[in-house]
């Protein structure tokens, strides 16, 4: 099968499409001929060697943890999902033809697997970040960088539960963020100030990883109410930084459930081939996403 994978650490061009044997679904798990995978940052910061609290990578390594596609081995002691099913998951290299996914959920009606691939790794983050912000209903929560595929979430979800949200983005990105129901604003000068006039920040997440945190903490006033997933060096300033996932069956039940509901809806900003991994990475470093970005297999 075709995978793409990378032998030394590095940028986008040390990704490599090759022509590997074919990985199987052990106890446990199910193996899913890849329809589309989701591209995240963190498979980028991998890519380039972070250090990110998970298992250490081992080279040569593939790519990717996000997928959806049709489920073709079943291992040992699964229960409760059938060779032919369409499911969407996590697992490991799944910008891969095939890929074994250890966490998975049928995908809601009417959903494409284009769209699926871009939740799994997007909502079990966003759950997560705003269980540990701890910010609740008639609150407001400020999220930095709030356009992305785990921001879009993240406003969904709170707004959901009755909690106010602030959202930064680029200016071409100001419309999209209040379809989802934010108040918005740009995050060049003056941010913090406009934040301000917006209302008072009870808690904050930092999504981008623009070098906010100081801001954050000022705007929350503790910096125990601040929640980063992108900025390593968040924790020297007293903020947590989110990097381990938590229950993911249980976030992609209820990403099901929301989805299936009308309440979450994460859009496609671009789609790549497994050839244009690398391009698919480049742009997503390059930031200012609107909604995810996946690859087609």
């Amino acid at each position: 099968m075709k995978k793409v994978s990378f032998a030394e650490f590095g940028g986008p061009d040390v990704l490599r499409v090759l022509d590997v044997d074919e990985p199987h679904a052990g106890p446990g798990l199910i193996r899913i001929a890849v329809r589309a995978a989701g591209v995240n940052p963190v498979d980028w910061r991998i890519r380039e060697g972070q250090v990110l609290g998970a298992h250490p990578t081992v080279l040569p390594a593939g790519v990717g943890q996000d997928a959806a596609g049709v489920v073709d081995e079943v291992g040992e002691g699964v229960d409760g999902v059938e060779i032919g099913d369409r499911v969407f998951g996590e697992g490991s290299s799944t910008y891969a033809e095939f890929a074994v996914l250890s966490a998975w959920a049928r995908m809601p009606d009417g959903l494409t697997f284009e769209e699926a691939a871009g939740y799994p790794s997007v909502v079990e983050t966003a759950l997560r970040v705003i269980r540990e912000v701890g910010v609740r209903p008639g609150q407001t929560l400020l999220v930095s960088g709030a356009s992305g595929g785990v921001g879009s979430a993240v406003l969904q979800i709170a707004r959901e539960r009755g909690i106010t949200v602030i959202g930064t983005a680029g200016a071409a990105n100001q419309d999209y963020l209040r379809s989802l129901g934010a108040l918005a604003t740009t995050y060049d000068e003056g941010w913090a100030g406009r934040v301000r006039q917006l209302g008072t920040i009870d808690a904050a997440l930092d999504l981008a990883g623009s070098g906010v945190i100081r801001e954050l903490v000022e705007l929350t006033g503790d910096p125990r109410k601040v929640v980063t997933i992108a900025d390593l060096d968040a924790p020297a300033l007293g903020v947590r930084f989110s990097g381990a996932a938590g229950s993911v069956p249980d976030a992609l039940a209820e990403a099901a459930g929301l989805i299936s509901r009308g309440k979450l809806h994460i859009p496609v900003e671009k789609s790549y081939t497994l050839a244009e991994a690398a391009v698919a990475h480049a742009d997503s470093q390059a930031g200012h996403t609107r909604g995810r970005r996946v690859v087609i297999v």
